[in-house]
């Protein structure tokens, strides 16, 4: 199994090298090689294979023999070890829920998978892993959460101050051990940015053994082109074509959909469901791709500005965007259109939804309205409503249940260290750390 540069097609490196790489030294994004298509004999019977059975099947395709099968179905089995349930809203629209995980979140299933892929590999290594993640919001619950306690790795988490809701924060910053906290003053896109020029620095890669658990690595989108396989088995067999609304900041999550397609589920077209930072949006609809500085709405852990894996995008679909657009549609969404769905979905279907999932659905609906009535579609609930605790009881007028993973982080002590977006502060704090 080999992996190249989307800077660069004739750079080629092994399995190993790209998960614990992150990132190529010339700051590209590793893809596949080859990318092989599943039997059609699979897709068509998916119904009668478990999620796990599921998830090692395209997991061992993708790979291609890089694990032998037995490492491979203890680590699926580890790491996919909660369900991805459909609940139907109506016959037309469903909710994916991938809330069920140690975080309540999506990205869940690859932390997971990347920490159990780690953990087999590092044996391999022979220094001590510093893993940097930025989060926006459930990237660093669900990577602390995977990663907590893992033998010789160390986990640096840098979030933005003041823009993650109170138990993602906590989530962030309570379980010491392995897993520390920073707290840039500044936005996600500064975090983003911290990270990514820790990976070029030749100083910092020489002296620490660096990697991510962004979906900058690829690691991250393995596992997640799972539930697209899971969440198709579970919709009722019918002709009509499937969509998926996909809640939508740095595009990981649509971009392991489209692998998921191009492995040979029959997708008919994936949704990029944004809120105010609408830049592939905006793209789909001009062409020209325009990053910019991220604005801070109600669904926060979409607030980015210049998503990293669009380079993925534009790397699977050529620089022709409406190739894109044959297989990507994009809508955005303000923060009342959001509190509007999110009642209407509690009115409506008696069912509560959190922001991410409410800007899904508005997605859904428009592309349904507008596009293809006909449709089936699947909304990506990514994180639980309890996580964004204090917002849904406001937007709905009413009190909701916490689980108790979430209640017992209420009392548990903060602690993080506060630093400015400042690359040369962040570099001496690694250096001081770990160096």
């Amino acid at each position: 199994m080999q992996f190249y540069s989307t800077n660069n097609p004739s750079l080629s490196v092994g399995l190993e090298e790209a998960i614990f790489k992150g990132l190529p030294d010339d700051n590209g994004l590793f893809m596949p090689l080859h990318l092989p298509v599943l039997p059609t004999s699979f897709t068509e019977h998916l119904s009668d294979f478990s999620f796990p059975d599921i998830a090692f099947t395209v997991a061992k395709t993708f790979l291609q023999g890089a694990i032998d099968d037995h490492a491979l179905r203890g680590i699926i089995n580890r790491a996919i070890n909660f369900p991805a349930p459909l609940h139907a809203l109506d016959e037309h629209s469903y909710v994916l829920e991938l809330t069920h995980g140690p975080s309540l979140a999506f990205k869940d299933f690859g932390a997971r998978f990347m920490a159990e892929m780690m953990a087999y590999l590092h044996p391999h290594q022979e220094k001590e892993i510093v893993i940097l993640v930025a989060t926006s919001g459930d990237t660093g619950g669900a990577v602390a959460a995977g990663f907590y306690q893992t033998p010789g790795i160390r986990v640096v988490i840098l979030y933005p101050a003041g823009k993650v809701s109170p138990l993602q924060e906590k989530q962030l910053t309570t379980l010491g051990h392995n897993i520390s906290a920073l707290e840039i003053n500044g936005t996600f896109d500064d975090c983003q940015a911290l990270v990514k020029r820790a990976f070029l620095d030749k100083d910092l890669t020489q002296a620490i053994r660096l990697s991510s658990a962004n979906s900058i690595n690829i690691a991250r989108l393995i596992p997640q082109s799972f539930y697209y396989f899971e969440a198709f088995k579970q919709l009722p067999k019918s002709n009509q074509p499937v969509v998926f609304a996909i809640p939508s900041g740095n595009f990981g999550n649509l971009t392991a959909g489209i692998l998921a397609k191009r492995m040979g589920l029959p997708v008919d077209k994936f949704i990029a469901a944004t809120n105010a930072n609408r830049v592939v949006p905006d793209y789909l609809q001009s062409g020209t791709y325009k990053p910019t500085v991220s604005v801070r709405t109600l669904s926060n852990a979409m607030d980015v500005g210049n998503p990293s894996n669009f380079a993925r995008m534009q790397n699977l679909y050529g620089s022709t965007w409406n190739n894109m657009r044959s297989d990507v549609a994009g809508f955005s969404f303000t923060d009342d259109e959001t509190e509007a769905a999110m009642r209407e979905i509690d009115q409506r279907y008696k069912y509560i939804i959190d922001p991410h999932g409410a800007v899904g659905y508005l997605a859904l609906r428009a592309y349904q309205k507008n596009v293809d009535p006909s449709s089936v579609g699947v909304i990506m609930e990514t994180a639980h409503p309890a996580k964004f605790l204090e917002d849904v009881e406001r937007i709905l007028e009413k009190k909701i249940e916490i689980p108790a993973r979430l209640k017992e982080l209420e009392n548990r002590e903060k602690v993080a260290t506060s630093m400015q977006p400042e690359f040369e502060t962040f570099k001496n704090w690694l250096f001081e750390q770990y160096g």
